[in-house]
């Protein structure tokens, strides 16, 4: 894969997947731009601070953001221990709001790619509430639609994730048919990363414990960030709509 002469714009960047998505995309030649609440420790190529649990400060960050885009890792994350309503706003409503305002300035080819998780395995069972939810107009009327349809704090974390990949699964044929912008998601199992204690602590030890002997370990956050990496690249062009399973196998122990 190279990268040469393109700019992708990657939050999260400040950590874990995000900051080893950055160095392989920088040492891949593409100009990292990266958004996080929190300072980088790394090099890139510029960086916005922005709180993507708040529709302004995701706006003023916009402002910020070049004016072409040919790439977008949504890859910032809250994990289920954070108050429900946050897991929404940064998981989902901030996550969708930024990129569909940055495929607009995306040209013919242009990517966007989403980490949902394999803990939103369960979309189908409660798909028509999760296309309702995707196709309110913007944050707002997301959070309107919520307050009517409220998610209980012990599953927020999976419900988003669905609906994550819901979203994704049903607005990606718009934005490539209409605007050549492909969106995908990247569903990640257990990663050694700084909120890995959170996802234990969310699911509890019975349920960890059980899942142990499914898996030979947690990912490292490297090797995620070449598949969130491929599906950016121009190698991934016809690759669209999909929720690319990264688990180490995990998910197929449940068939």
């Amino acid at each position: 894969m190279t990268f040469h002469g393109k700019t992708i714009v990657i939050t999260g960047v400040s950590s874990g997947i995000g900051t080893d998505t950055a160095k392989l995309l920088r040492g891949q030649g593409a100009r990292v731009i990266g958004v996080d609440r929190n300072d980088p420790m790394l090099t890139l190529d510029g960086f916005v601070k922005a709180d993507l649990a708040q529709e302004a400060s995701i706006d003023d960050a916009l402002r910020q953001l070049p004016e072409h885009i040919d790439a977008l890792a949504n890859i910032a994350g809250v994990p289920g221990t954070a108050p429900a309503e946050t897991v929404a706003r940064v998981n989902y409503l901030g996550l969708r709001h930024l990129a569909l305002k940055l495929a607009a300035r995306m040209p013919e080819g242009g990517s966007i790619v989403n980490i949902s998780s394999i803990l939103g395995a369960e979309w189908p069972a409660r798909v028509q509430l999760h296309k309702a939810l995707a196709e309110t107009p913007g944050f707002e009327a997301g959070l309107a639609w919520l307050a009517k349809h409220p998610v209980s704090q012990a599953s927020c974390y999976q419900y988003f994730k669905e609906a994550l990949i819901v979203w994704t699964l049903t607005q990606s044929q718009k934005l490539f048919l209409g605007r050549g912008v492909r969106m995908n998601c990247v569903a990640p199992g257990p990663v050694f990363t700084p909120i890995l204690g959170d996802f234990v602590q969310m699911l509890g030890p019975e349920r960890v414990q059980a899942d142990a002997h499914r898996m030979k370990r947690p990912a490292f956050s490297d090797e995620v960030a070449p598949v969130v990496a491929f599906l950016c690249s121009d190698a991934a062009r016809w690759v669209s709509g999909i929720n690319l399973p990264v688990d180490g196998g995990l998910a197929s122990t449940y068939v």
